[in-house]
């Protein structure tokens, strides 16, 4: 299997160089942040995950998770890495300082985040959706639940999960049953069951913070009669450590395709003790806190999938002899070239090279966004709301359906092998695969652009968010890029108004193919911006490479937005023409 390594040259490169760091932690008064800390964080970040965390992906695969007497068993060294996570504060990165938190920059996690997708996605799926937990008990929570519970969720003492969906409620939570009854305390019982939930137990932590969707007696019908709620595993006791059993439970683990290290658990609620967070029937939009840092973290997964893939195919590539070069020998004193003088697998390559690089650039800008919302306020926190609120479906979506395809571009270039389990290429398609499906279905984010943050925003967001790409293009120093940069944003720009006020049936019909022509004409746009901050790069590896991947990505991969062009205008009619019986042959 191929040993992970961080890509840190290409995260040096684009914050200093593309992003120029220094002057974005100015601009918002970021007070003691420059590159150098933000690279030391890097360089520790990146010996974590691939000295502690990466060599324990494969046996987590094989071992899986299981259920002994009703708790949670991970794979063997889970628990120490996740010890040596904590204690090294890699947990509280972005936390409240009022609770220990380090309050570092999006920026500054963001490419540890990744780091660790890399190294053992199923490991780091824990730590991701404590993260989420801490935001939403953060803004949230009521002052004593926060003093309670908040810094052992920064701290990664104990860990937070996020139940949301029940055997028959998946994508619409209208149909939630989980039922919360009022105590005389101010506490509620809370009875129902949760599926699909991640880190529901385990055997890292002394206790697991639930935030729980639940229905009150007198909720009104649908979203709206929707509250959240904080379960503990263990109810506090007066020192506020962990004590009595709370009345819930593991039913089973699910049997997955992949990231089979992570305990995705049936959760049962049996009058278990909860406390509301936030007000009585607005839960959906405490829990949309969560979601939506969750999305983009699953955003950053297909990333994180993207370079370990990369990184083994390139290093197969580079060490397989065989055949000859089309053009004849190259290297001539051994028995075959090695597969890097195929013309085809190096357009393999350069397409996961081409995706890999674009998408850690729009992850690092929705980062950078995510800095200027955290810090700034006015009209300048207001537009990164924005751009954030309308790129976020794209991160999730885009970068997880990009990931599918790079990590079967993976196995193709081992050919039989890739098949083979001990190379590990075959987990990382296993592992990826599930991206495309939780913290909302890519379907689901494709309706949410086209249908939220577009149409029904009147394309306030789109206009932040083309606002923010014109500013970049204005300060690309080679006219030739700027022109085409220019170019596919005007487009872009026209093809998004066009489906202003078009039928719901139609947009709804739009939707995917709406969300990837986005996405292919952002990233040409970033590929045009960083291709021309390379030419002055010191590193000749970085100023050679980008300009030339961004030749391949304008040749080879953006004209596949064309096709989503020439189809999101289209009417839904041929969609909704055959009836139900007309899909079956009798």
């Amino acid at each position: 299997m191929p040993q992970y390594k961080a890509p840190i040259a290409d995260f040096q490169f684009l914050l200093e160089e593309w992003l120029h760091i220094n002057e974005h932690y100015a601009s918002i008064g970021a007070e003691g942040m420059d590159s150098d800390l933000v690279l030391e964080i890097l360089n520790q970040g990146a010996k974590f995950a691939e000295e502690v965390v990466a060599p324990l992906n494969r046996e987590g695969d094989e071992q899986g998770c299981k259920l002994i007497d009703g708790q949670v068993k991970t794979p063997d060294g889970f628990a120490q890495a996740y010890q040596e996570y904590i204690a090294n504060g890699w947990n509280a990165m972005l936390g409240n300082p009022e609770y220990e938190g380090q309050d570092l920059p999006y920026s500054a996690a963001v490419p540890v985040h990744e780091m660790l997708n890399s190294a053992n996605l199923s490991w780091r799926l824990t730590t991701m959706l404590t993260e989420s937990a801490v935001l939403a008990v953060n803004k949230h929570a009521t002052q004593e639940l926060k003093d309670k519970y908040l810094a052992k969720l920064i701290s990664g003492e104990w860990t937070g999960t996020m139940n949301l969906t029940e055997p028959h409620a998946g994508t619409d939570l209208a149909l939630l049953n989980t039922k919360a009854e009022p105590n005389a305390d101010g506490s509620y019982s809370i009875t129902g069951n949760k599926i699909f939930i991640t880190g529901g137990d385990q055997d890292w932590t002394s206790n697991i913070i639930h935030l729980v969707l639940a229905r009150l007696p007198d909720a009104p019908a649908g979203v709206k009669g929707i509250s959240l709620f904080l379960v503990p595993k263990f109810l506090l006791n007066e020192s506020g450590e962990p004590g009595e059993a709370n009345k819930l439970s593991v039913g089973s683990i699910e049997k997955k395709m992949g990231i089979k290290a992570s305990p995705t658990c049936v959760m049962n609620y049996d009058g278990a003790q909860g406390w509301l967070v936030g007000e009585a029937n607005k839960g959906l939009a405490c829990m949309f806190t969560m979601m939506n840092d969750a999305r983009f973290q699953v955003g950053l997964q297909g990333l994180g999938s993207c370079e370990a893939s990369f990184q083994g195919a390139l290093s197969y590539a580079r060490e397989r002899l065989q055949s000859r070069s089309p053009s004849g020998p190259k290297q001539p004193d051994a028995k075959a070239d090695s597969l890097m003088h195929q013309p085809d697998v190096r357009k393999m390559l350069l397409t996961q090279k081409a995706f890999t690089e674009g998408l850690r650039a729009l992850s690092l800008l929705y980062a950078q966004q995510m800095d200027v919302e955290k810090y700034t306020q006015g009209d300048t926190h207001n537009k990164a709301q924005q751009v954030i609120a309308f790129l976020t479906p794209i991160c999730k979506g885009f970068m997880t359906d990009i990931a599918t395809e790079v990590t079967n571009l993976g196995i193709q270039v081992y050919g039989g092998h890739g098949y083979v389990r001990e190379w590990g290429m075959e987990q990382l398609v296993r592992d990826t695969r599930i991206a495309q499906l939780y913290e909302g279905t890519n379907g689901i984010q494709a309706a949410d652009l086209i249908g939220r943050k577009l149409t029904r925003d009147g394309g306030q967001m789109l206009e932040a968010t083309c606002e923010l790409l014109g500013s970049r293009i204005a300060d690309i120093k080679d006219g030739d890029k700027q022109s085409q940069a220019r170019e596919l944003l005007n487009e872009f720009e026209e093809v998004s108004k066009g489906l202003l006020g078009k039928a719901p049936e139609d947009i709804a019909g739009a939707a995917t193919d709406y969300l990837h022509y986005a996405s292919y004409v952002i990233l040409g746009i970033l590929w045009l911006d960083m291709a021309s901050a390379a030419k002055g790069s010191s590193n000749d590896f970085i100023s050679q490479g980008k300009q030339k991947t961004c030749a391949f990505y304008i040749k080879r991969l953006l004209p596949r937005k064309d096709v989503h062009k020439a189809v999101v205008h289209q009417s839904a009619d041929d969609l909704l023409a055959p009836s139900d019986n007309e899909f079956d042959y009798a």
